[in-house]
């Protein structure tokens, strides 16, 4: 497929790969030789959040990461759920088609809970997990969570969400805690995937799902002993203002052998802090072979 005009191909000088899946497209990215690192985004961001460790770590990895329907340059279907078990779904496609095997997972956001969503049914496939800022529990009990989801479930949040492009303009702004770090020029790239009212329902149903899709989350997280034995690195932006403080802890208990490294930056850890994030990433990897 040919790039869109508004994407900075120094800044993203990746091969463009496309896998129909029946509601449309995947775009992703597939980068390097070697062990396969699967890179999984959340909202409202797609592989662009993934760029400097791609260039970093292709040199000695296979580097993949894919933009989920509704996100980045993939298709932006109507007459697509947006369920967490539909991107699920197209994650295990893609990966299935790739012929990925003994996977460094690498999930951030909503990224964690569609990641270890396919990693449950395919544990013999999963090397090692990286997880930065994520969850993959009910949010039943944490109340801020439950009740901007429901706000933003509403007719008012579609509004604010369709309309106002509400969730890259307003909350990834938000989000960043070195507000520095988010120059207009990266912030166009957030932006840009979303600019017709039609192409913006993937970020509202994700914002649904917090307290919309607790059946999916609590299927997931009865299957976490899986992962009790793999090796796992916790990366975590100690400033974030998307979800708790106190999510660390429950990670720590969730895989007890993770190491974790703590960064002073908000939710979106890979921009504010790419070459500790990377750097982690690759000594991990090096540790754990």
């Amino acid at each position: 497929m040919q790039p869109p005009t508004w994407l900075d191909q120094t800044a993203y000088p990746f091969k463009h790969n496309v896998l129909p899946v029946p509601q449309g497209h995947l775009h992703y990215v597939d980068e390097g030789h070697g062990e396969p690192i699967l890179f999984v985004h959340g909202t409202p961001t797609w592989s662009f959040l993934w760029r400097h460790q791609i260039k970093e770590l292709s040199t000695y990895y296979r580097c993949i990461a894919v933009d989920h329907l509704g996100f980045g340059l993939s298709a932006k279907p109507r007459a697509f759920s947006y369920s967490l078990e539909a991107h699920r779904q197209n994650l295990t496609q893609l990966v299935e088609h790739l012929h990925l095997d003994k996977v460094t997972l690498v999930v951030h956001d909503f990224g964690g809970p569609i990641g270890l969503g396919w990693a449950t049914q395919n544990p013999d496939k999963v090397a090692r997990l990286v997880v930065l800022n994520s969850w993959m529990w009910p949010l039943t009990h944490v109340k801020p969570m439950m009740q901007a989801s429901k706000l933003f479930g509403s007719r008012l949040g579609k509004f604010l969400y369709v309309n106002l492009n509400f969730s890259p303009r307003f909350l990834l702004p938000k989000a960043f805690y070195m507000k520095e770090r988010l120059t207009r020029q990266i912030h166009q790239h957030y932006l840009a995937p979303f600019k017709e009212r039609k192409e913006r329902l993937g970020t509202w149903y994700f914002a649904k799902a917090l307290a919309g899709e607790t059946g999916y989350f609590e299927a997931l997280y009865r299957q976490r002993d899986l992962f009790l034995d793999t090796p796992s690195l916790l990366i975590w932006g100690r400033q974030d203002k998307l979800i708790p403080a106190h999510f660390l802890e429950k990670w720590q208990e969730t895989l007890p052998l993770s190491k974790a490294l703590k960064l002073e930056t908000g939710h979106f850890v890979q921009e504010e802090a790419p070459e500790a994030v990377t750097n982690a990433i690759q000594e991990f990897l090096e540790a754990t072979r």
